[in-house]
């Protein structure tokens, strides 16, 4: 039986810990409302962290998963490039690469604070966002046939862009005019900058009124307390090893085999290991997860399925041992692409849930979702102003069916939860229409709880000259299983619609196609896997189902034939 660790005093660890809480949430709050580009202004592709001087994670605010990676990373890039001797207050550090900074892809830019108390560096204060272009061959940065890293934009190292209080504007220089909107991203990083300020000056505030030393041993009751709850729930779990696979389409380059995404799950008396031997070999193309990405995709599952009121900080992480094979797509070799690496993570977090249903009761078992980041990216001219606009959109797709629900409809999963960009300011700030945004019929996957319905987004280039770049997945394999006997969601679709109404397939990840105006592309994401056999659905669902248009007569009649009996009959 595990025994836990002492804490000091749960009681003011507690209240420490919402302290923590408010300060990354005013500081996203700010990133938010302060940034100029739609990516982070609008869509909330951005997150904060707080670390203490030794780089351990003590809080993160809620946003992104996938970028608890990143921040990690950048910190103790941070620390090992530098030293706690060579960081001096007013420092302010930038980096972004996966391989010379542990980030999570080059469009993901992390600024990192020291806070110092009385000349003592005592945390970090970190942001990242995700700017929606960041130089290379394509605009927004990522394309799914792109072969190296070079070729994904400007890579940072750890470098300081600000020393003892004064912003190096020569290099601040050198990053945005290497982008195709100089303007937006020289503002979005003096942004990122002034967040980190400002949760500096919130962590100051909190020493003066704690008192430094009674700070600190909260921190590492924070830490033990999660170390703690989290290896009380293993010591809840059947041991044993269990194990799950997902597919991705292709590696990147649309012509080669399908890749598979395996994880094995070694539950013991203290500790969880996560094996991912047996996943497919390093990508030609860009979907390649680099290792801080792939370990916030195990940090979250774990999070997610077995507590998710647990706090995100380091005793977290200490339970958990993570095998990867070198040279493979989880764990790639310089200088491999890893611009789409959203697309495995979304596939690694999903075998980890499928892993689980052997672990969990069936009550907590829940259908795939559609685990996939699917996102478009148009470009062209800005109006009115030099350089060019970049719109990023990644769309959310169904939810997995769980015990007692449907799964939810068109939203984000696992390891992305941005916001959509709001019709209006998409139109107001762009040359482009929105046809049509509404869920995909038929979609979910049947069940005695259904799948969640899938996003439809087609949208219109009201100029010649827009080049349109996606990257997707699910369109030939990987379909969002079904649990306990249900069926999957529906895969997902591209298409490229002409003025006069012709529809051509379009593969899942091209890139830099140029558009005429009156051409639209549609995105129809995947399906959520329901849960549960279908025959057991209740006719009154399956009649709702019916009424709200989610799905048509026909599909009900292949899938709940004989609640349509039951209904004719009532």
């Amino acid at each position: 039986m595990y025994q836990p660790e002492a804490v000091r005093d749960p009681i003011e660890m507690e209240v420490f810990n919402n302290r923590l809480l408010s300060i990354t949430e005013d500081m996203n709050n700010t990133l938010v409302r302060s940034s100029f580009s739609t990516n982070i202004k609008e869509r909330k592709d951005c997150s904060v962290a707080l670390f203490d001087a030794r780089g351990r994670l003590v809080v993160q605010g809620t946003q992104i998963p996938l970028h608890l990676g990143s921040l990690n990373g950048a910190v103790t890039s941070v620390l090992a490039r530098y030293g706690a001797d060579g960081i001096h207050e007013g420092d302010v550090f930038i980096c972004n690469d996966p391989y010379l900074a542990a980030g999570s892809h080059l469009p993901d830019v992390n600024l990192v604070t020291p806070v110092f108390h009385d000349g003592r560096l005592v945390f970090f204060a970190a942001n990242v966002g995700h700017h929606s272009d960041f130089g290379g061959v394509v605009a927004g940065s990522i394309a799914g046939n792109l072969r190296s890293i070079f070729a994904e934009g400007l890579r940072l190292p750890v470098i300081r862009i600000m020393r003892t209080g004064v912003l190096d504007e020569d290099l601040l220089n050198l990053i945005a005019n290497n982008t195709r909107d100089p303007e937006e991203r020289a503002l979005d990083l003096k942004v990122q900058i002034a967040t980190n300020a400002r949760g500096a000056a919130a962590v100051q505030g909190l020493i003066a009124q704690m008192g430094l030393e009674k700070t600190l041993a909260a921190v590492d009751d924070v830490i033990t307390y999660t170390r703690n709850r989290l290896r009380m729930r293993i010591a809840g779990l059947k041991q044993g090893t269990y194990q799950f696979e997902n597919w991705l389409d292709d590696d990147g380059l649309g012509d080669g085999a399908p890749v598979p995404v395996r994880v094995s799950v070694t539950v013991l008396p203290d500790r969880l290991v996560f094996d991912f031997t047996g996943t497919g070999p390093q990508a030609r193309g860009a979907m390649n997860l680099p290792v801080n990405a792939l370990n916030a995709c195990v940090y979250y599952a774990v999070k997610a399925l077995l507590d998710p009121a647990l706090a995100a900080n380091e005793g977290l992480f200490e339970p958990l041992e993570i095998i990867l094979p070198a040279g493979s797509i989880v764990n790639p070799n310089h200088p491999a692409a890893v611009g789409a690496r959203s697309l495995t993570a979304q596939k690694v977090a999903g075998a980890i849930f499928g892993a689980f249903r052997g672990v969990l009761p069936e009550s907590r078992v829940m259908g795939a979702g559609n685990d996939v980041c699917p996102a478009i990216v148009f470009s062209g001219g800005n109006r009115g102003r030099a350089g060019e606009f970049v719109y990023l959109e990644s769309i959310g797709g169904g939810s997995g069916a769980t015990a007692d629900a449907d799964g939810m409809d068109g939203i984000h999963v696992h390891m992305t939860n941005s916001s959509n960009l709001p019709v209006e300011a998409l139109e107001n700030e762009y040359p482009l229409r929105v046809d049509e945004y509404a869920y995909v019929q038929d979609s979910g996957g049947a069940g005695r709880q259904r799948g969640g319905m899938g996003l439809a987004r087609q949208i219109r280039s009201l100029v010649d000259g827009i080049v349109f770049t996606a990257r997707a997945d699910s369109h030939t394999v990987g379909e969002a299983s079904g649990a306990l006997g249900a069926g999957p969601g529906r895969r997902a679709r591209l298409e490229l619609r002409e003025a006069d109404g012709t529809v051509r397939a379009l593969p899942s990840k091209p890139a830099a196609l140029t558009l005429l105006a009156g051409q639209s592309v549609r995105m129809e994401t995947s399906g959520g896997g329901g849960l549960g056999a279908a025959s057991e659905r209740s006719a009154t669902d399956v009649a709702g189902d019916l009424a709200d248009q989610v799905v048509t007569p026909e599909w009900a009649q292949a899938h709940y034939a004989t609640q349509l009996r039951d209904l004719q009959r009532s």
